[in-house]
């Protein structure tokens, strides 16, 4: 922070994330504006929540490359200077090496999350959007930050050369990313029986699949469930979130297709009945039964506590694997029992 770049850098971060802000805010109001009764009800409220979706897994897409990318080198490049012997013989402990080189490398990017907050609050202008799905949505970024930089400072200890970690880091990240979306499609498709394709439904999949993908993380946050009800200017979103997010449906009870439901979501009415409402995401329902339905009250799922728990604890693993890796003197080491061959004499 004592030079320009840090601030430039920053402040064309903070211009890019305004941008984007004002680009989908304008496709948004643009698709409302010629819209008549039910579109315009709840206009102004998923205009909000279209902005802090597409803001949120903007921040995400930049922490899951960010993150790895500032810590692949930490080590890696200690050993191609030929300091490393240097630094482990001072009295600090491995441990203590690579937590330092974690969060000295991490600062920056919690830094960019941190400036990015004022702007993404600007969706309460908007409505549809609570102060605790912020907090939930910054939480998992900073989990996913530490989680795939440990992986990135892991990668770095386990080879000698920067190079190969940084490849390294970037499949690990695919594979989390991508490769899990992939797995759970693959799961779908494989595990659809002749019964759930004559109804309509998916192949259930295993929860856990979903645990160490930050952006489904993300969807599971986002409250659009009930918009998705009435209205279809975020029916690609509401596809994705109903085929890999949504409670009871797709990956997890093997739900009833584009619906959201499954177990449906329970919204009050005012005089104290909960209604169960299922209704598929092109059919728009009368505007007398919006007037009575409160479009925020959807229930979100568990999956983003299980990704913040599951990145917390990978990152304490990493960290101890890096730190055996940086000390030779303190790997763990498989001992084996050799057999002494008899001398020569004694033969």
């Amino acid at each position: 922070m004592r030079g320009r770049r840090a601030f430039a850098i920053l402040t064309i971060y903070l211009l890019l994330l305004a941008g984007f802000a004002w680009m989908v805010q304008l496709m948004m109001a643009r698709s409302y504006s010629t819209g008549f009764g039910t579109s315009a009800t709840y206009a102004t409220a998923a205009i909000g929540q279209g902005i802090f979706v597409a803001l949120i897994m903007l921040e995400t897409l930049l922490v899951v490359f960010l993150s790895p990318m500032a810590t692949v080198g930490s080590i890696s490049l200690e050993r191609e200077k030929q300091t490393l012997e240097m630094l482990t013989a001072t009295p600090i402990t491995s441990f203590s090496i690579v937590l330092g080189k974690l969060l000295s490398a991490l600062v920056y990017i919690w830094l960019l999350i941190a400036a990015s907050i004022p702007l993404t609050a600007v969706v309460f202008v908007f409505g549809g959007v609570a102060p605790e799905d912020l907090a939930r949505s910054y939480l998992v970024l900073i989990a996913t930050a530490l989680g795939l930089g440990s992986f990135g400072l892991c990668c770095s200890s386990l080879v000698k050369r920067t190079q190969a970690a940084t490849a390294l880091a970037i499949f690990g990240v695919l594979a989390v990313s991508l490769g899990s979306l992939f797995l759970i499609v693959f799961w779908q498709s494989v595990g659809e029986t002749e019964n759930d394709r004559q109804a309509g439904r998916r192949g259930s999949t295993p929860e856990i699949l979903t645990y160490l993908n930050p952006f489904v993380a993300q969807a599971d946050i986002a409250p659009v469930d009930a918009l998705c009800v009435f209205d279809s200017s975020l029916s690609e979103y509401c596809r994705f979130r109903s085929r890999f997010v949504s409670d009871g449906i797709g990956i997890f009870n093997g739900g009833k297709g584009d619906t959201i439901g499954g177990p449906a979501p329970a919204f009050n009415t005012g005089g104290g009945a909960v209604v169960p409402v299922e209704v598929p995401i092109a059919q728009a329902a009368p505007l007398g039964a919006i007037a009575d339905v409160m479009a925020f009250g959807a229930a979100t799922d568990s999956i983003w506590q299980k990704t913040v728990t599951s990145w917390l604890i990978l990152s304490v693993v990493f960290l101890l694997i890096s730190s055996q890796f940086v000390s030779p003197t303190r790997r763990l080491h498989i001992r084996r029992r050799r057999t002494r061959k008899p001398s020569p004499e004694v033969a």
